[in-house]
């Protein structure tokens, strides 16, 4: 119908459209103007705080620039006379060597090097490294420490552990001496803290020469180990070393106005001891048998298994060691002493994820150390004691201030016993003597704060009766539990102990210790004292609920000592009376069994009974742990006494102890059964307090020199510890 519509005719070009668009400028300004009208859109609040914000990024940035640039401050050439912000400068001009020691961050551990600069991150230190070095000993006193493989320089040059390269190589430097070229450095004050100086010393005339021959004498016992003391040292802590400078060891809380120098007992226990006497050479004797099988099969554990030739661990801490190191200075064994105090400098480390016995720990590992440092004047020992302090001290976070029993060392979490909230109370209560001795030492007054506010606390509580305390205290509440059980054996023993003994460390001041003590005595002898039939020997029982047991543990054995200490001390004459009395009854403890060793717990007849003696024993308490509290008792009594008769006493019980538990590879072991002479069960177990406690009062008893130890200078923990007396009388 249509005709076809024509075809499109062909085009010969393309067809291109041309707009006026932004050029490159102009789009940044157009980005410009869009930011802009973006941050008038904000409001003022979210403008404020982005203003905020970049103003305290720029701060910390600032602040992070001076930190970084302050530690190469001093690396010039020239000495510098003022110390860096963050402790001690020494530096010497020699050439072209200069030592610079500014301390910086302590989290930095690694040594690295930038240039021809050696940075000791971790010892808080600079050291410009250059050729020519040539320092004096005195010179690098404070040398720097790397954590990572030094423990520091001691007046032997001795380094320990291990070096790395960069270490090794500045150390070739710094410990070879070379000829000084115009060296110019101040004069270094020398302190050296001392143990305390007790006034009933007199000054001498070679006094202002002392510190080279204590040196060299201490280099002597130690075998070489380098025991010089420097200005300052490194404390460990829980956040790790902090270097300081020495605190005064004078009385708590003032600063001292001289280095104190060893006490006079001290002094005279470093000079060579008087030749022993025969029964004193059988108490050393026994010793190096006994040491001899603890260094063989249970070097640095806690306890020696004599029988299989093995240890046991309890805190894994080197118990029997640290026990036994004022026993081997007071036996002159300085061989032996300078293998352990090596020991305790190297190896003994704190940092344990283990729970510890606050008592335990404290009357053996703290007394143990304190005891060490006053009799050899070495402050090693001063510095592990008062880090292990500081480590114990979580005990006291409790709501009623009443320790807990148990303090992981490493974590610093404190608890009471798995089975209980209660802590017993001889246990919270014999921590004084070592936690104010370590106040007085170091300065720092949260360890006594700490033990005698139980002390006043216990002071105030009320369910005592005439004096006498009930075992156990709640951590929780404050207040006694399990009234109306009283005893002086286990769990309340050395309660009564160390009141006596504060009052005499204190130097009689503290009348509220005394009234205590006196109480409890009546309360002892109205209530707990009985005689025995048919030898009618004076035993301490028991009281519970009103009803008497004639039950008496060995432990009770402690108290005729005391006894005789608060007599000696001018407590009341009758004081003495029954201190003697006491002293027949522990002796035959002993004589009447067929070992001639005490069982752990007897029974007294009350009755008289035909064929019955006065001593009986359960099969269930037969046997003997090596306890030293006779031997205790002994040693005091013949101190005050003179009677031959108490030696005579002691020197029955060791040959017992010979015959019945030695073990011949080595050691001594504590055994089952004293009834047996031909059986007696070794028990494969030769306790720490042995060597810390039974063989010193042994030695001790033995003595022919009443100024050994002499008990108006010093006062022995409940581990036989000995500790100063602050000011005595």
């Amino acid at each position: 119908m249509y005709p076809a519509p024509p075809p499109a005719p062909q085009r010969d070009f393309i067809s291109v459209t041309l707009s006026l668009g932004r050029g490159s400028e102009d789009s940044k300004g157009w980005r410009r103007r869009s930011c802009w009208r973006k941050w008038k859109q904000l409001s003022r609040l979210q403008r404020n705080v982005i203003l905020l914000v970049l103003a305290f990024l720029m701060f910390c940035g600032l602040l992070s620039y001076i930190s970084l640039a302050d530690p190469w401050k001093g690396t010039d050439r020239t000495c510098a006379t003022a110390p860096p912000r963050h402790g001690w400068a020494v530096e010497g001009g020699l050439g072209r060597s200069s030592l610079a020691l500014a301390f910086s961050r302590p989290w930095m551990h690694k040594c690295q090097r930038a240039g021809r600069k050696w940075r000791f991150k971790g010892a808080e230190s600079v050291v410009d490294h250059r050729a020519g070095l040539g320092w004096a000993c005195d010179a690098v006193r404070l040398l720097p420490k790397c954590r990572l493989c030094v423990a520091g320089h001691r007046e032997s040059r001795r380094w320990d552990q291990q070096i790395h390269p960069p270490c090794r190589r500045l150390r070739k430097h710094m410990l070879t001496p070379k000829p000084s070229q115009g060296l110019h450095r101040r004069p270094q004050r020398h302190f050296r803290r001392g143990p305390p100086h007790l006034p009933i010393r007199a000054p001498t005339e070679g006094e202002k020469d002392r510190r080279p021959e204590e040196s060299r004498r201490r280099a002597e016992v130690a075998g070489g180990a380098g025991q010089g003391e420097h200005t300052q040292r490194a404390e460990v802590g829980w956040m790790g070393p902090v270097m300081g400078p020495w605190r005064s060891t004078q009385r708590p809380w003032r600063k001292a106005e001289a280095p104190t120098r060893p006490s006079l007992q001290a002094s005279r226990t470093q000079t060579p001891p008087a030749t022993p006497n025969e029964r004193q050479k059988a108490v050393i004797d026994a010793f190096r048998h006994a040491w001899t099988g603890y260094r063989k099969f249970a070097w640095g554990h806690d306890e020696l298994k004599p029988v299989s030739r093995s240890f046991s661990e309890w805190f894994g801490l080197g118990l029997t060691l640290i026990d036994a190191l004022d026993t081997m200075w007071i036996l002159g064994l300085k061989k032996e002493f300078g293998e352990a105090r090596r020991w305790v400098s190297k190896q003994l480390r704190l940092q344990k994820d283990v729970d510890v016995s606050l008592f335990e720990g404290t009357i053996r590992i703290l007394g143990g150390l304190l005891s060490a440092y006053h009799l050899s004047g070495d402050a090693l020992f001063l510095r592990k004691a008062e880090d292990f302090g500081n480590r114990l001290m979580p005990a006291f976070r409790t709501p009623s201030k009443i320790p807990y029993s148990d303090v992981n060392i490493g974590t610093g979490v404190a608890h009471p016993p798995r089975w209980t909230s209660d802590s017993t109370v001889a246990e919270v209560t014999s921590i004084q003597l070592e936690f104010r001795e370590l106040s007085r030492l170091t300065g720092v007054r949260k360890f006594q704060e700490a033990a005698e506010e139980v002390s006043r606390h216990i002071h105030s509580l009320s369910g005592k009766k005439d004096g006498l305390v009930p075992m156990f205290i709640n951590t929780h509440s404050g207040l006694f539990t399990h009234m109306g059980v009283f005893t002086l054996g286990a769990r309340a023993d050395s309660y009564y102990e160390y009141l006596l003994k504060q009052w005499i460390q204190g130097g009689k001041r503290e009348t509220q210790l005394l009234e205590d003590y006196l109480e409890a005595i009546e309360g002892i002898k109205k209530h707990l004292v009985r005689r025995s039939e048919p030898s009618k020997l004076t035993f301490v029982g028991e009281l519970a609920h009103g009803q008497f047991s004639p039950k008496m543990d060995h432990l009770v054995c402690f108290l005729p000592g005391t006894l005789a200490l608060g007599a000696h001390h001018g407590l009341p004459a009758d004081h003495m009376e029954l201190a003697q009395a006491l002293m027949d009854t522990c002796y035959q403890m002993n004589e009447q069994m067929e070992t001639g060793l005490s069982p752990e717990i007897v029974h007294f007849n009350l009755y008289p009974q035909k064929a019955h003696k006065d001593v009986q024993v359960k099969p269930a308490d037969r046997h003997n742990l090596l306890r030293p509290e006779t031997l205790e008792s002994l040693f005091y009594l013949h101190r005050f006494t003179g009677d031959p008769k108490y030696q005579d006493w002691g020197w029955q019980i060791l040959q017992s102890f010979n015959t019945y538990t030695r073990v011949p590879s080595g050691g001594y072991s504590s055994i089952s059964n004293v009834r047996d002479p031909h059986n007696p069960q070794p028990r494969d177990k030769m306790e720490s307090f042995f060597l810390g406690e039974t063989l010193k009062y042994l030695y001790l008893l033995f003595s022919d020199d009443p100024d050994l130890l002499s008990l108006d200078t010093y006062v022995f923990n409940t581990e036989a510890h000995p500790l100063p007396i602050w000011a005595p009388a």
